[in-house]
């Protein structure tokens, strides 16, 4: 794997947000209904799923960096049928469903933030896995970036 300063510079973007996120700022609190809490707790439990899922499918080419690992090979089964990123469709499910069950203002602005950053990692990544793959354009074409097309 050939790691450039632009991969950490994303995943230690990455980590700043996670660790923001888990320390919850009590600024911009929101007030749901209970039942609204519920339903967005239990949508954060299946955002959970969807990842580990991900990296379950990915298995031995999972890697936090967006650079392709050296013996990897493109994944196109499983979720990744349907989407292109399903790790990082987890992530923002569980983040935004976790920030409302918590009516944490601060935490949907981290999640919103992190949308952006996978915005930005997942362009880069795509870039270099087409140069990587050959069959990558197709699979773009009929696959969803962080959501199945339709």
């Amino acid at each position: 794997m050939d790691l450039r300063s632009k991969d950490y510079k994303l995943v230690g973007l990455q980590m700043l947000l996670f660790i923001l996120y888990v320390f919850d700022l009590k600024i911009l609190s929101l007030a749901f209904p209970s039942f609204i809490k519920t339903v967005a707790f239990i949508v954060a439990i299946l955002g959970v799923v969807v990842l580990i899922l991900a990296m379950l499918q990915l298995s031995k080419n999972l890697s936090p960096f967006p650079s392709p690992k050296t013996n990897s090979e493109l994944v196109q089964s499983g979720l990744y049928k349907y989407v292109r990123h399903p790790i990082y469709t987890g992530i923002l499910i569980s983040s935004f469903s976790f920030a409302l069950a918590t009516a944490s203002g601060f935490r949907i602005l981290i999640s919103i933030l992190l949308y952006i950053l996978f915005i930005a990692k997942s362009e880069y990544e795509e870039k270099l896995l087409m140069q990587r793959y050959k069959e990558y354009e197709t699979y773009k074409k009929r696959t969803g970036r962080f959501f199945p097309k339709f």
